[in-house]
């Protein structure tokens, strides 16, 4: 066969008819700020997804696209990774501060019960009450603690996101 086979040049303009069709729906994708993923970008350009493993190059481009989100008016990109982390973020910050309200639901409770019990006339005598104090100011102190570790724990996370992303950066810009 030579290269002027109208067959090979059949098959030759189909690919690089496809190759654009790919190539249209990851900008058509990125632009409309969806989410990229093989399945989807071969459905959108009606190709099968093979043809994307085929051409290397098309599917690094895809996988770019998919790792560089769009921004929209300006605004900072949105990423499904970092929604999923601030969705994290405010489920552990709802658990503290429903940690938080029960222990302070606890210690109002208790501050009532000693005043109804002061006002009854059988108040505790003052030794009672100095340990009473120094509970209060030692259960205070654990509050403070446990939030000065969560504040830590919550830095040496983000750390350890931001270095995953630095190292997966790294990783891509020498491929």
């Amino acid at each position: 066969m030579t290269s002027t086979d109208p067959m090979a040049e059949g098959r030759r303009a189909d690919a690089a008819r496809r190759r654009q069709r790919v190539l249209k729906a990851i900008e058509a994708a990125t632009k409309g700020g969806e989410e990229i993923t093989a399945a989807g970008i071969a459905r959108a350009a009606g190709v099968d997804r093979s043809f994307l493993y085929r051409h290397r190059d098309l599917l690094q481009h895809l996988h770019t696209a998919a790792g560089n989100p769009a921004s929209f008016d300006g605004q900072t990109p949105v990423s499904r990774a970092s929604l999923q982390a601030d969705l994290a973020n405010a489920l552990e910050r709802n658990t503290r501060l429903a940690t938080r309200v029960r222990q302070l639901e606890k210690r109002l409770s208790e501050m009532l019960g000693d005043q109804a019990w002061r006002e009854s006339g059988l108040g505790a005598s003052a030794d009672l009450d100095q340990l009473q104090r120094q509970v209060t100011t030692l259960e205070q102190r654990v509050v403070d603690l446990q939030s000065q570790l969560e504040e830590r724990t919550e830095d040496l996370d983000a750390a350890r996101a931001a270095n995953r992303e630095l190292t997966r950066t790294l990783n891509q810009s020498q491929r």
